[in-house]
């Protein structure tokens, strides 16, 4: 509700009652009423003027082509080895503490790790610190927020071969939108949805998608986002606190990622197309389509970086369907 009014306040000059948002959603429960209640924070904040509604619910049932879930790949599995192997180091010392407080409890290191961030939903939630928090050290929750970081690297992140293609359908569509043409995609995209203009118009003047944490993930990897400049992968040996791949800074709670096209005057009285990118208010270096300090790209150029997308992948969406 929050993040509605927020883009009402800042985007509501692209509103008009012929020009509303056009918002879909993946099919999951949570993932519908997030959509809604977005909705209803534009109206709220427009002060019923303008009334979006969900137009697209995109299903999430096998079998089913979803830009915004991933689960077209079925060849793709989360590689467990280096987070769990950074696990292994911090984790121990919790579980023993726990079990010598509670006698018979059990806990291994899967289970440390998976309540850890009781923390965090009991805070949101209460809108208050949990008590539960008081349990860990600071420095045990930034070992876990690296194992957070380490896990989506490796499951819908770069450090899985099989990671950015399942994002690849979802940034067709967006260069779609960005160029007013028809998308151009052989991947996870729904082909009957994508080419009506009932289902996917080309003319708004705003879309708002909502997705998945895991997804979204795999759509900056296949835009290029966070990379490292030295193209190292994240390791299991160090954690290093300057990193740019940090999982509470790309899908904290409410994540989103705006991507903005702008018309600009390129100084010779001829109008130019421009692209930036906000990943939860950040902007975002696109230096891989020679974007400045202000994070701004040409389209054109912008459109050229993306080859991953507009190549399908390279080969890699044939992969997540190859038998050993």
């Amino acid at each position: 509700f929050e993040s509605g009014i927020e883009h009402y306040a800042r985007y509501r000059h692209l509103i008009s009652s012929d020009r509303l948002p056009f918002v879909r959603a993946s099919g999951s429960d949570r993932v519908i009423k997030s959509a809604e209640i977005w909705a209803d924070a534009i109206s709220f904040a427009s002060n019923d003027v303008y009334h979006p509604e969900t137009s697209v619910i995109l299903p999430e049932v096998d079998g089913a082509n979803n830009t915004l879930d991933d689960s077209m790949c079925p060849n793709a599995h989360s590689l467990t080895e280096v987070p769990n192997a950074w696990r292994d180091t911090f984790v121990p010392l919790i579980a023993a503490r726990f079990n010598e407080a509670a006698p018979g409890a059990d806990l291994d290191a899967e289970d440390v790790v998976n309540l850890m961030p009781l923390c965090a939903f009991e805070t949101i939630f209460h809108r208050a610190t949990s008590p539960f928090c008081n349990l860990f050290a600071f420095e045990e929750f930034e070992a876990h927020e690296y194992y957070d970081d380490l896990s989506r690297y490796y499951k819908t992140g770069p450090g899985n071969p099989l990671g950015p293609i399942q994002g690849v359908g979802y940034v067709n569509e967006l260069l779609a939108r960005l160029t007013s043409q028809p998308v151009r995609d052989h991947t996870q995209t729904n082909s009957t949805l994508d080419s009506s203009p009932d289902t996917f118009p080309l003319n708004r003047t705003f879309y708002a998608d909502f997705s998945h944490d895991n997804q979204m993930v795999a759509i900056y990897s296949a835009l290029g986002l966070f990379q490292r400049e030295d193209g190292r992968a994240p390791s299991a040996e160090e954690m290093n606190p300057g990193r740019r791949w940090r999982i509470s800074r790309m899908t904290p709670f409410s994540a989103r990622m705006v991507v903005e096209k702008l018309t600009c005057d390129d100084g010779s009285d001829e109008e130019r197309e421009y692209v930036r990118i906000l990943v939860n208010d950040a902007v975002q270096p696109l230096t891989f389509c020679g974007a400045g300090a202000d994070g701004v790209c040409a389209l054109d150029d912008f459109v050229e970086s993306q080859a991953y997308a507009r190549g399908n992948g390279n080969g890699d969406w044939s992969k997540c369907f190859e038998l050993d």
